[in-house]
């Protein structure tokens, strides 16, 4: 028998994360027996009821996963978000031939969607961007037991355990022991403190004029084609693209989601649609 879910795009995780937990938590884990004959009925007939009683029958291992990565300071309900992707691009390769279950198969899937998103958002500069540096990053975190350094009898040992060099570990540990510093000097900053801001390391040419009018010509023809590629968008791309990007108060997907009556994921698509067609237009 088919058991009464509800719709999947109105099981987000919005801003009450602990009701969606108990709503994910109160579906039936399915039985061996009707996970294979849901998934044979997908894999063979492209029944996509059986697809979605596959996904939402699966929605608490996700919420149970992204509670692991919360370490990284991201928002839990992104973070869930992310790994309902991953666990349904799970359900559309599972081969109920394979002879495991669908939660052993989903894992991957469900924290290498995570992954990439925590890589993207985790610092405004990527840290990791090699398939070596990706698995160093989240497996030196989980490493370390304390905030100190490691010694280099530890660092050797995280090295020979993935198979990286030495000097590896000891890079990527500075990467997550530093953190983001901007380029100005802080609104709110004295005289005592300004010269820290990597501004004043630099050497100034503000007198010389050629400079200022060829910085000055760059940044109006800049923004002009900025200007001129949102005006291209339709409204809703335009809108969701200023107030996730370029407004001072950022908008979360789940608060634009709500607004236009739409799936978290269907915001997420958007804007990235939206991206492509301005970096499409700046570069032209």
């Amino acid at each position: 028998m088919s058991t009464t879910l509800q719709p999947i795009d109105q099981l987000v995780p919005g801003a009450n994360l602990a009701a969606y937990v108990q709503a994910v938590s109160s579906i039936p884990i399915l039985t061996p027996e009707r996970e294979r004959e849901l998934a044979e009925d997908l894999y063979y007939n492209n029944n996509l009821n059986a697809a979605r009683e596959l996904v939402m029958s699966h929605l608490r291992f996700v919420a149970h996963i992204a509670r692991s990565y919360s370490g990284y300071g991201l928002a839990e309900a992104d973070l869930i978000q992310e790994g309902n992707v991953g666990l349904m691009k799970a359900v559309k390769r599972f081969n109920p031939e394979k002879g495991v279950r669908l939660v052993s198969f989903a894992v991957h899937w469900i924290k290498a969607e995570m992954h990439e998103f925590i890589l993207r958002n985790w610092r405004i500069v990527k840290i990791a961007t090699t398939k070596a540096q990706r698995k160093l990053f989240f497996n030196l975190r989980s490493a370390k037991k304390t905030l100190a350094w490691l010694t280099r009898e530890e660092a050797q040992a995280v090295a020979d355990d993935l198979g990286v060099d030495v000097q590896e570990v000891q890079r990527m540990e500075g990467r997550l022991s530093s953190r983001d510093l901007g380029f100005d000097q802080p609104t709110d900053s004295d005289d005592d403190d300004a010269w820290q801001s990597p501004q004043f390391f630099l050497e100034d040419r503000s007198a010389d004029p050629a400079q200022v009018v060829e910085s000055s010509d760059w940044q109006e023809n800049s923004e002009a084609q900025l200007h001129q590629a949102l005006a291209e968008l339709d409204e809703r791309s335009r809108d969701i693209l200023t107030r996730r990007w370029l407004a001072d108060d950022k908008a979360t997907l789940h608060e634009l989601a709500a607004e236009y009556s739409v799936s978290a994921e269907r915001v997420r698509q958007i804007e990235q649609a939206a991206m492509k067609k301005l970096r499409s237009a700046l570069a032209a």
